[in-house]
């Protein structure tokens, strides 16, 4: 992991298109800006969790529905066989 210190105003840079702007910092809390092309995403981690979490549940399949999608599949397999 990198760490770096930087002050109000100053900047990171990530490659060449993404750039973190230290916007304010007051008490426990540093405020950032972050200009980033838009075909990247950029999520706290707590949503970003949230999103990874949930395509994992709509992506899921039970073993006995692919199991069943699997018999179907054979089954027309064998019968384009038949002919």
């Amino acid at each position: 992991m990198l760490i770096l210190t930087r002050k109000l105003g100053e900047n990171i840079r990530i490659g060449d298109r993404i750039k973190i702007i230290i916007l304010d910092v007051k008490g426990g809390q540093v405020k950032l800006g972050i200009d980033a092309p838009p075909n990247v995403a950029v999520h706290r981690e707590e949503i970003y969790e949230r999103i990874r979490d949930e395509n994992r549940r709509a992506s899921g399949i039970s073993s006995r529905a692919l199991k069943e999608v699997a018999q179907i599949f054979n089954k027309g397999k064998r019968r384009e066989g038949e002919e």
